[in-house]
């Protein structure tokens, strides 16, 4: 029997998520820096699925949570990140209650919901254990990220089985017309994050989003629990820059 699922803890006493992405291969050192979850992108990252699922068993090994970020809410994809051993799934894009509840039947076994069977890896324990245990602990989140889903926000956060929902901030900026970043001060789009906090409040729905460790602490503050502060792709680029600077510096120092 594989262990019960910290996500559900942590989002049942409303305590703080905090993890990073993994969009590229050969970075699982991520998993290794004591992230509460390690989110495997599969929708803008170089992986694929096949070269994604080696890399859930190491995750799950290291300590946090293997979650997925599917490339679409499409049921075949979303059966088949869980079946290579994900805890959970983020599904982009959730404009509405009817596709809320498309992609929380896809995570969930008869009667509960529409997943086939067929756990090549999740199911090593047993079929019947597996069965039981996914049921039970599989995470499924949705993408909050264009004006449709804020206006059907409260419709999609009551969807029975939709444990939280992951908020897209550089595609909720483009939806109001502003260029992607983790934070605005539009007062529109501003507004939107404030319907969807208030809406998850509401339906005991955990709120996250994705962001950096610089916007972190304002996103906890304002009621968020799933909070992304990493990324390997960027951690890389910041690390390589930071050692660039410090050499430059060093060799333009009077006497460098």
């Amino acid at each position: 029997m594989r262990r019960p699922n910290p996500l559900k803890t942590l989002f049942s006493e409303g305590r703080p998520a905090l993890g990073g992405w993994v969009s590229l291969e050969g970075t699982l050192k991520t998993a290794r820096t004591g992230f509460d979850w390690v989110l495997i992108d599969l929708q803008h990252g170089a992986l694929t699925l096949e070269s994604a699922r080696p890399l859930i068993p190491v995750i799950e090994a290291a300590g946090p949570v293997p979650l997925v970020r599917v490339p679409w809410n499409e049921p075949s994809i979303i059966m088949r990140a869980l079946d290579a051993g994900a805890y959970g799934v983020i599904v982009p894009l959730v404009n509405s209650r009817a596709e809320a509840e498309a992609a929380v039947a896809a995570t969930r076994y008869p009667p509960e919901g529409g997943r086939s069977s067929g756990p090549w890896r999740a199911g090593y324990s047993g079929i019947r254990d597996y069965v039981s245990w996914a049921n039970d602990e599989v995470v499924c989140m949705v993408m909050i990220e264009t004006r449709e889903a804020v206006e059907q926000v409260e419709e999609i956060v009551s969807v029975p089985g939709v444990h939280g929902v992951y908020v897209g901030p550089s595609d909720l900026s483009l939806a109001y017309g502003l260029l992607p970043a983790p934070d605005q001060e539009d007062a529109a789009w501003n507004a939107a994050i404030d319907r969807i906090l208030a809406a998850c409040r509401a339906h005991g729905v955990t709120a996250g989003i994705a962001g950096n460790a610089q916007v972190a602490e304002k996103r906890y503050r304002q009621g968020f629990r799933f909070l992304e502060v990493s990324r390997d792709s960027v951690a890389i680029q910041s690390g390589a820059k930071a050692h660039l600077d410090h050499i430059r510096a060093a060799i333009d120092a009077p006497g460098g």
